[in-house]
């Protein structure tokens, strides 16, 4: 049996972020004037810095806040006096967030499970999962391959499904560079 394994592209792969999960924040609709860029440090209701902004996506706006990266709708976010606020203080911010992220693992763990199929985020079958190790998921795929991801990088869709947080163009590649260092 022929065992691709890929760390480092399990790491980029984690990097992926799933807009399932971004926080709903409790800040009112934001004027559609509010511009929201990279770098910029966002405050909380209470006037104290939340974090900063590490990137903003077509559907996102993600804010490291020391604690966590978390994923916001851009909508979450009004215009303070020294620049992007949101209606909620980093400790809400910080527990909601570990608790919502609580909940989603709980729910996941709950569906990866041997022979449970797993698709790739652009809906293609990946395989089926063979045995977890651990933080390790071995996926049965086509004849006998066999794939080991880390859990990290397992979601689900809004469905319910489980899913790998990357296209099957980018599991292909990370293949080929895994079978290529194996063979160097």
């Amino acid at each position: 049996m022929r065992f691709a394994k890929f760390a480092a592209a399990a790491a980029a792969l984690a990097m992926i972020p799933v807009a399932g999960q971004a926080q709903d924040a409790s800040a009112p609709a934001a004027a559609a004037s509010v511009q929201v860029t990279q770098g910029a440090t966002v405050t909380g209701n209470d006037g104290v810095p939340i974090g900063t902004v590490t990137q903003v996506l077509a559907d996102a706006v993600v804010v490291d806040t020391g604690t966590h990266q978390i994923p916001l709708p851009s909508s979450a976010f009004a215009q303070g006096e020294s620049g992007p606020t949101l209606n909620i203080t980093k400790a809400e911010l910080d527990a909601s967030y570990a608790e919502q992220m609580a909940a989603t693992m709980a729910a996941l763990n709950e569906k990866l499970v041997v022979g449970v199929p797993v698709m790739t985020a652009d809906a293609q079958t990946l395989g089926t999962v063979d045995m977890i190790e651990g933080d390790n998921v071995v996926l049965a795929m086509d004849g006998d391959q066999k794939l080991t991801l880390g859990k990290d990088v397992f979601a689900l869709d809004s469905g319910g499904g489980v899913i790998v947080r990357a296209t099957m163009a980018q599991i292909q590649q990370a293949m080929g560079g895994a079978a290529a260092a194996e063979q160097g």
